[in-house]
């Protein structure tokens, strides 16, 4: 139903799906607005509500006791990660997981899983290794997955335990290097190389990854002789689009200043709303397809030089694209118009 120019949802959809636009709406709304919820609530315990003690001791506690456990593995919930809710979530895009024919992964190794393109929220990688539903245990049984997630989400008070709770650790060095250095193997961090940069480039049908700078990944794999596995999103950017800008704009410079105080891409999202498809910050309903290659394996070396990490970056591009070459083909309608471009 078409009314001055905006596209309404039926009136007889099924509850179904439903709760699933309910569960894509409320991921969106907790991944971008959770943090500063987080300290809202925070607040308004301590300001307005006798739990404010209760409150300054998990403040205390946060800041001087549990500091830094997300760049000590985490604290995943097998609870959370296990919810029914997230079934509407997958069931919405729909999302799948896939491995390449022939991939199969070593249960005595670690492995850094990077994923492209990194999109608004990254929806491929939430749904391929955050929650239990996504298929993953059963391509990988013998591997947990750690998603790596800005540092500064791990600061903000009740949002730190959400993410925590589904797996997520820190995008630093330390942390990064702690899972691959876990003796007993089994382990996968799982890294958007491109980061918050990535997503100036979220746009229906393109796919941009900004990886030609990006080395210090290889360099961290190099040192651990971790494999780098690489991993497509196919059909991220087309979950939302975006207010676009120019570079060299007033709004794209705003835009670079406030995503390197802040970590995170000050982007507007331009998606769907509960009852209307025109308008929203509800992602598109639109398949989602998570493909994990085959492993770049490479020589372990505690002092790579400057050519080791060259070489090796220059052989996962190689496998990057190559994946995305084959792969495409199966996943879009139009293959030989969707090129990929390394940024």
């Amino acid at each position: 139903m078409n009314i001055l120019g905006i596209q309404f949802a039926p009136l007889n959809v099924p509850m179904q799906r439903r709760l699933q636009t309910l569960a894509a709406a409320a991921w969106f709304i907790i991944l971008a607005f959770g943090g500063f919820a987080g300290w809202g609530l925070t607040a308004y315990f301590i300001l307005y509500t006798r739990l404010r003690w209760i409150t300054l001791f998990y403040l205390g506690w946060m800041f001087f006791i549990d500091k830094d456990i997300e760049e000590r593995g985490g604290r995943p919930s097998k609870y959370m990660k296990s919810l029914t809710w997230w079934k509407y979530l997958k069931e919405y895009f729909p999302f799948k997981l896939i491995k390449v024919e022939g991939v199969e992964l070593d249960p005595r190794q670690n492995y850094l899983f990077c994923s492209f393109p990194h999109g608004m929220l990254s929806a491929g990688s939430f749904n391929a290794f955050v929650y239990d539903r996504s298929g993953f245990n059963e391509h990988f049984p013998h591997h947990q997955a750690s998603v790596v997630t800005l540092a500064q989400h791990y600061k903000m008070p009740f949002y730190r335990d959400f993410g925590l709770s589904l797996g997520g650790i820190s995008a630093s060095y330390k942390s990064i290097d702690y899972v691959l250095k876990q003796p007993e193997g089994g382990r996968i961090a799982v890294l958007m190389v491109g980061g918050a940069a990535e997503a100036y480039y979220c746009k229906p049908g393109e796919y941009t990854f900004v990886l030609k700078k990006r080395k210090g990944f290889v360099k961290l794999a190099i040192r651990n002789g971790t494999p780098l596995v690489p991993v497509l999103n196919f059909g991220e950017t087309d979950l939302f689009t975006q207010f676009s800008s120019s570079k060299g704009s007033w709004f794209h410079r705003l835009q670079e200043a406030l995503r390197k105080y802040t970590g995170m891409a000050p982007i507007i999202p331009l998606g769907r709303g509960f009852f209307q498809y025109s308008f929203g910050l509800v992602p598109q309903r639109k398949p989602l397809t998570v493909v994990v290659g085959h492993p770049v394996n490479l020589q372990k070396n505690s002092n790579p030089t400057q050519k080791d990490i060259d070489d090796v970056h220059s052989q996962f591009i190689e496998a990057l694209k190559a994946l995305f070459d084959e792969q495409k083909k199966q996943h879009f309608k139009d293959p030989k118009n969707i090129k990929l471009s390394i940024v």
